[in-house]
This record gives structure tokens, sequence and C-alpha cells, in this order.
């Protein structure tokens, strides 16, 4: 299955730089709005240490991780729900994601300029926020009335209409559905309506060395998104750690306090927020991993590498990946009896190496 982030926020707080980092894509970063006007897209290897060991054990001829597709928004503005800026489109690429990213601006800067002239990531978070609402409301208003006349005679879609109108006062009091534990809950029963509030959200403070190095304001800022995760990297740093040799880059890191890049931070958290997990096959002919939502069943992870092997699935041939690395090859861990056959109730678990059995 793919995974796509949308990278968002205010103009002018990094996200091109960003993108730029976690894709090495080189698009253009300039000092004003909307340099970005179509979103540019960036397919990223998902970093796996374990494949290149797994590869070695299997003999592979070649190494396919699992990608996530980056997707560096156009700047929204207060006013984009109303066609401000290029408003409208904007929110329309983002209705596209699986999650977004959503970048705040978190350093000081006289030379790149802050299209509200003064720093303050709260009220540049509310006016993004706010503009996803409205844009929500909109969507939720156009679908609520024709629904509440129908429930008028059909009596079974109340409890649809209570939903939405839940949802309406949610999202109208400022709240985003997302943060909603209870209305996450239910998010299958009205999915189809793309509600960009419902969206899980990283929020990434593109912060400068001054906040990095500063627990007290990191706790300060992690606070105003709170229960939602928040990460702190500098854009720029992340940017140059792509032109450097492995240890230069470890050095740069430690310098900041981080001990990974950004991108790894970051696709961890997007994994952990989409309920997603790898899994991995390997072969002479090649070593891969593969996403799968947690909790998936073994069909639905053979479904994953193929069609076909869901639908004439016969069993999952599984072995641990820490237990099959030590054991050195597929063959000398089945003698030891540590390749297990699960059949379709079988749990997929992260560490899970697997060869499908099926028939078509």
């Amino acid at each position: 299955m793919s995974l796509s982030i949308g990278i968002v926020g205010l103009p002018n707080v990094g996200k091109s730089t960003l993108f730029n980092a976690l894709t090495s894509a080189g698009v253009l970063v300039a000092n004003y709005p909307f340099a970005t006007i179509d979103p540019n897209t960036g397919i990223v290897p998902i970093p796996d240490g374990r494949l290149e060991i797994l590869a070695e054990v299997f003999k592979s001829k070649k190494i396919t991780p699992a990608t996530v597709t980056f997707i560096d928004i156009a700047g929204l503005v207060e006013g984009a729900s109303e066609g401000e800026g290029l408003g409208n489109q904007f929110l329309g690429n983002i209705r596209d994601v699986d999650a977004i990213c959503h970048v705040v601006r978190a350093f000081g800067s006289s030379i790149v300029v802050h299209v509200d002239h003064d720093l303050d990531p709260q009220r540049d978070i509310e006016t993004v926020e706010a503009e996803l609402a409205i844009a929500d409301l909109e969507t939720i208003d156009k679908r609520l009335p024709r629904l509440e006349k129908q429930a008028t005679i059909d009596k079974t879609l109340q409890p649809h209409v209570d939903l939405l109108q839940t949802l309406r006062a949610v999202v109208a009091s400022g709240e985003m559905v997302s943060r909603n534990a209870a209305l996450m809950n239910r998010q299958a029963e009205f999915a189809d309506l793309h509600l960009l509030t419902a969206k899980p959200v990283i929020y990434v403070f593109n912060a400068d060395e001054t906040l990095l190095t500063s627990p007290d304001r990191k706790s300060e800022l992690a606070a105003i998104v709170a229960p939602a995760d928040a990460l702190f990297l500098d854009a720029q740093i992340e940017a140059e750690l792509t032109e450097l040799a492995l240890d230069e880059r470890i050095e740069l890191l430690a310098s900041v306090g981080q001990d990974e890049p950004g991108l790894h931070a970051v696709i961890r958290m997007a994994y952990r927020v989409l309920g997603l997990q790898s899994f991995l096959t390997g072969r002479e002919k090649e070593t891969r991993a593969w996403t799968v939502r947690s909790g998936a069943t073994a069909p639905e992870a053979a479904g994953v590498v193929h069609t076909d092997f869901r639908r004439g699935f016969i069993a999952a041939e599984v072995v641990d990946y820490d237990l099959l690395v030590d054991a050195g090859s597929w063959q000398a861990a089945r003698s030891k009896g540590l390749v297990r056959t699960e059949g379709k109730s079988y749990v997929l678990k992260p560490n899970d190496v697997v060869e499908f059995r099926f028939n078509v």
C-alpha cells in the first residue's frame, strides 16, 4: 500500500526546504509567498537497516525498500477556504493525502519574511487549522440538510444525522477531528466526506539551533499541539545533511542534540499516526519491505504483495527477522523449527519475514 504525506503550512515557514531535505528533489526555494504553485512530489525510500542484512541472508540481487510519497503543497493563507491566495486548489491537494505534515515556523529571521511580519507559532497553527475547518464545514453543510430531510422519512438514517451534527459541532468549535478519539473510532462512517481536519497530523517545528537546544521552549511549543506529538528540526540543517558523508552527518546532528535525520523521525511518526507497519519478504531475486496496516492478517498482507496472493491464499510461512539472521538462511531456520506455518487468521508482526503459499 502507498503512503502519502502532504507538507503544509503558511508561506515561508520552510516547507520546500524540508521537502528538499526529505527527497533531495532540489525544488525551488524562494523568499516570497506561493513559490510553490503546483505541488511537488517526491517518492522516498523508507530507511530500514534490516534490508541489507536480509539481502545477505538470501543472496538477493535486488533490494526494494518500502516508500513514502511526500507532497510539497503551497502555503495556505488566511482566507484560503474562500479562495484567497490559491486556496481552493491547495485545500484540494491536501484532501488527497493520507497524513499532513504541518510545518510551523519557530525560527526568527530578518531575511526570510514572515507572512504576518512577526513570529507566533500558535497563531500560525490556528490560521492553518481554521482554514481546514472552514473547508470541512462547507463539506458537511452540503451533506447535512439533505440527510436531515431524508431522515424524516427513513428513521434508520437518524444515527448518521446525529454523527454529522456532532462532527459539525466539533469542527465549528475549532477542534481538529483527528484529536477527537471518540469520533476517530467511527471514522469509517464518515470516510466518504474526506474531511481535512480528520487527517492525522504530524507537527514539525522548523527551529534554529537555539530552540533545538532548549528543552523548556520545546516543551512550551509541544504543549500547543498536545495531545498530538511534535517534532523539532532545522530544515536547513536537514538539507545540508544530504550533502555530507555519514560521519559528518552524525557530527552535525550531534551538535544540535539529534541522533537521527528528521526524515527518519517524520516517517516513524507517520507510521504510528496512520497505524502502519512493515513486513519483509526475501528471495534470491529480491529482498523487499512492504507497508501494511497494523493488525493486518496474513491474507491482507499477501494482497499487498499481489492481489492473486490474497485471492488464492493457502498459508504464510513466517519467521522472526532476528531469528532468521541468527540462523543464517531460510533453510537453516526451517531445519531448526523457527519457520512457522500460519493460516488466514494470523496477524502480522512488524519483524516478520514472510513467504506466502497460494493457488490461483
